[in-house]
């Protein structure tokens, strides 16, 4: 039942630095394994029959710089692994931009007349609602009858003596009670339209009725009423 109320920069640079510094490391530690093979070659082919060159030694240094190398290839494939998964939740985040989706929360936009909540109640009460605008002014309070689950309610921006409250952002407060006048839990969600997302944050955040939420706080996406 619908109750209806009536009268960047920052991340790119780090991205960029880091790709620079595994690239001269990487120069660098092929440069140093070409040095250290000349040196190889040659002492070989100097050596005194006689009294030749430890083979551990240098068996063990080309073990190092292939490992060395290993780790390097590692760090690669795993920095190219976090930018896959960066332009992943990216395009996720930009398929919300204009749906219409549900977050746990009390503050939302009124625009074009219209303020969206929900109540998740547990059974049958008697609700009291209260808006207030963003410096605590009471705008609308009334009281209905609600059923147990998920319940719309919208604002039309109208107070109680009719007066129309210019857009922006209210907050909404509900107090419930039940037959027998004991108090009942009521939670509040807000339900409004996602208008942008800031992809230069880590995770992209959400702009939802003019504040910044994770993907993760979304609980649901509704189709709103024509």
């Amino acid at each position: 039942m619908a109750i209806t109320a009536t009268p960047t920069t920052t991340a790119t640079a780090s991205t960029a630095a880091s790709t620079v510094s595994t690239a001269v490391s990487s120069e660098t530690l092929a440069k140093n394994f070409t040095t250290f093979l000349t040196l190889l070659t040659t002492q070989l082919k100097n050596q005194n029959p006689l009294d030749p060159l430890d083979t551990n030694q240098f068996t063990q240094q080309l073990v190092q710089f292939a490992q060395v190398e290993q780790q390097m290839k590692s760090n690669d494939q795993l920095a190219s692994l976090v930018q896959y998964e960066k332009a992943s939740q990216s395009a996720v985040a930009l398929a919300y931009v204009g749906a219409t989706v549900v977050i746990d929360g009390a503050t939302t936009e009124l625009k074009n007349g219209k303020a969206n909540w929900t109540f998740a109640v547990s059974k049958p009460a008697t609700a009291t609602v209260t808006i207030k605008d963003a410096s605590g002014q009471t705008a609308y309070t009334g009281t209905f009858a609600v059923n147990p689950g998920n319940q719309a309610f919208s604002w039309d921006g109208r107070g109680i003596d009719g007066k129309l409250w210019p857009e922006g952002n209210y907050t909404l407060s509900v107090t419930a009670v039940d037959a027998t006048k004991q108090p009942v839990a009521i939670s509040t969600e807000v339900q409004a339209l996602v208008d942008s997302v800031d992809l230069t944050k880590t995770p992209p955040m959400l702009s939802i009725a003019g504040q910044d939420y994770s993907i993760d706080r979304i609980k649901r996406i509704v189709r709103p009423n024509n």
